[in-house]
């Protein structure tokens, strides 16, 4: 059967071992599999662009496990109640294909990238870096905050968003952190005035300059994670051309990051290979180095891998029949009966203290959840009760 995790799940996790050591050891985890890039069948996401938005699917396959996930960007989605990006995501076996995970990740993708930031600013940014510059403070702000606080030595926030409400919410969160000093400012140029690190974190799907040359400061590190999408950047072109930048996957940060504005000839860093030592990260003191964060699938594979790793572990989570159980494997057409074939329905065994929404095709939310039981037991039922299986996910 196939261990599902949702948010409620989720959640009850990350208490469990404690949000300081989640983020470090995702980030070590992260950082294990970066060391391991060429044992990756490694492609660049597959998006689905609209006006509004875009839709991606974001696949990886190590020598045992290959994972996915799906993933939205959505800026004008907080008008309408719901989050500007969400996700879910599912681990399986390379041998047989057998889903072993299925995964909410809209939580676990803020933890992830923060985990990537760090993982990249311990390689770029200044080792006496204190003062970090945080701009844009919507859904990411305090997950970036927190990992550079608590794992990078950060002890002071500049603050900065066009919402007010949006600053209001992430200095309301940060209260229990009280070695952590966050500085509310009025502009971007206050926040970056005198910053070690600079993390970018803006929603807004457009050709944007959040930061230009005059605000850069010899020695800085440029976390830039909201340039993440074609026609979506944060930094000023010469921003970049003054830096060493780095990335995650070349061939994806050319088309998706924040170096789109510039000829593909323009010299970039991989992350593995400072990670690796096979090249030097930041050079001297003063140089401005640049990681152009767009969010890569291996870390969702090391944040899956983590996740399952750590609910088993712990025995969270929900485990539901979300391919058909042994039998005949030539039979399928006997889910099309309510016993499934094999003399009574199959059960959802639920690990405590999981969600009950999940039994028998419940709703997590807003999102119908249906596994092969379930399917079995309505085939045959009268249209008025197969209702919910028609209507399927709605939103996730």
């Amino acid at each position: 059967m196939t261990r599902f995790v949702d948010v409620p799940t989720m959640s009850r996790l990350i208490e469990s071992i404690g949000l300081r050591t989640f983020i470090g050891e995702l980030a070590d985890a992260i950082h294990a599999d970066f060391l391991r890039w060429d044992d990756f069948d490694k492609s660049a996401r597959t998006a689905s662009h609209s006006e509004g938005g875009v839709i991606e699917l974001m696949p990886v396959a190590g020598p045992d496990t290959y994972a996915f996930k799906y993933v939205n960007g959505h800026p004008r989605n907080t008008a309408r109640g719901l989050g500007t990006v969400m996700a879910f995501g599912v681990l399986a076996e390379v041998g047989t294909g057998y889903p072993v995970l299925l995964s909410e990740l809209t939580v676990a993708t803020a933890l992830r990238t923060c985990a990537t930031s760090l993982v990249a600013a311990r390689a770029l940014a200044r080792p006496d870096a204190r003062r970090m510059a945080l701009i844009g403070n919507g859904a990411q702000s305090e997950f970036q905050a927190l990992a550079f606080h608590l794992h990078r030595g950060i002890d002071e926030i500049a603050v900065y968003d066009v919402d007010p409400s949006a600053t209001d919410r992430l200095v309301r969160n940060l209260a229990p952190w009280s070695a952590l000093r966050v500085v509310r400012c009025g502009s971007t140029a206050e926040a970056v005035r005198g910053a070690d690190i600079v993390t970018t974190v803006t929603a807004d799907k457009a050709y944007a300059t959040i930061l230009t040359p005059e605000m850069i400061e010899p020695g800085m590190h440029v976390n830039a994670v909201g340039g993440d999408c074609p026609g979506k950047t944060e930094l000023h072109a010469d921003v970049l051309r003054g830096a060493r930048v780095v990335v995650e996957y070349e061939p994806q940060t050319r088309i998706e990051g924040d170096i789109q504005q510039l000829p593909a000839d323009f010299p970039v860093v991989d992350l593995w290979r400072v990670l690796a030592g096979t090249v030097p990260g930041r050079q001297d003191a003063r140089q401005v180095t640049v990681f152009d964060s767009v969010g890569f699938a291996l870390e969702d594979y090391s944040t899956l891998r983590y996740v399952r790793a750590q609910a088993e572990r712990r025995d969270l989570g929900t485990t539901i029949d979300l391919v058909p159980a042994a039998g005949d494997p030539k039979d399928l057409f006997r889910h099309t009966r309510g016993d499934g074939g094999g003399g009574g329905a199959a059960t959802v065994r639920t690990v405590p203290p999981a969600s009950a929404d999940v039994q028998r095709g419940g709703v997590l939310g807003r999102v119908a959840v249906v596994d092969v039981a379930q399917v079995d037991g309505e085939a045959g039922a009268p249209a008025h009760r197969r209702a919910h299986l028609d209507a399927g996910v709605e939103h996730l």
